[in-house]
This record gives structure tokens, sequence and C-alpha cells, in this order.
């Protein structure tokens, strides 16, 4: 079967579990993750999703796996696109590997789909998102462009 793949590495100056609480705890995402927050109980099983702050449900799906703080592969689901909703589940992992001073962080966000137009939207999405949370953990301060959510979405 065909598949979209999108694939981002960056390093972050910071220890792995601060970084593996701001990819998950609320008072982190809401900083640069464009004011959202996640829900979930994170243990393998367990529903996920990342809430809006108008209060909808963005996107949702399950934790598949969980070895914190190095791992977390999550299927995800859009909630908010009819167009992307209607792709069905998608997976994303995050592998932390300590590296000297920094982290590694690797995103993976793929879909057993050719052509993925969710795919496609989280690979513009992503980049910025993620540049925010390094310059939050390294600087103290997320990039202005990720602090509220879009009007109008």
């Amino acid at each position: 079967m065909a598949e979209s793949r999108f694939v981002y590495v960056t390093y972050v100056r910071t220890a792995p579990e601060k970084l593996w609480r701001a990819l998950l705890e609320p008072e982190f995402t809401r900083q640069y993750w464009a004011g959202t927050w996640q829900e979930s109980e994170w243990k393998a099983g367990a529903a996920w999703r990342i809430m809006i702050p108008d209060g909808r449900v963005g996107d949702c799906g399950e934790v598949l796996e969980i070895d914190p703080p190095r791992r977390l592969v999550l299927s995800w689901r859009n909630e908010f696109k009819p167009e992307l909703r209607e792709e069905g589940f998608s997976r994303l992992t995050y592998e932390l590997e300590l590296q000297g001073d920094s982290v590694k962080l690797t995103v993976i966000h793929e879909m057993k789909r050719d052509h993925s137009k969710l795919i496609e939207a989280v690979s513009s999405g992503w980049p910025l998102i993620l540049a925010s949370l390094k310059s939050l953990l390294e600087t103290g301060e997320s990039l202005e462009e990720t602090r509220h959510w879009p009007k109008g979405i």
C-alpha cells in the first residue's frame, strides 16, 4: 500500500524529561501550539485528543506506545476539517534521544494512503510548532505566530 510521510528532526537544548513534559502537558502546549492542550491518561490504549481553545476537539486518537521520556506513538485523526477527517487515522511518532547537552527530537507523521491531504497539511504545520517549542524551551518564549488559534478555523 502507498503511504504519505512527514519526518522532521530538530535538536533542543534541554533535558529529555523537560522536552517530554513540553510535548504532553497543557501548561506547555498552550504556549507554543496555538492555545491547544491535550487530554489523555498517557498509557498504552488510552484515548487521546487535542482540544481547541473554543472547546472543540481538534484531533483525536489513541496512545499506541509510550516509553517516557523516549518514545510516544499515537493514532491521529483530524476532527475539525471534514476533508481531513474522512481520510481516517494517521500515525504520529515522537522519538527523543539525548545527544550531549541537547535532545534530538524526531517527529514522524505518516498515513497508509498515497497523497494524503492530512500529511500535506501537517507538513506545513509541524515545522512552525516545533520551532516554537524549541524557542520556548531554550529562551523561555514561544514564537508569536503560534501563541493563538487562527481566527476562522
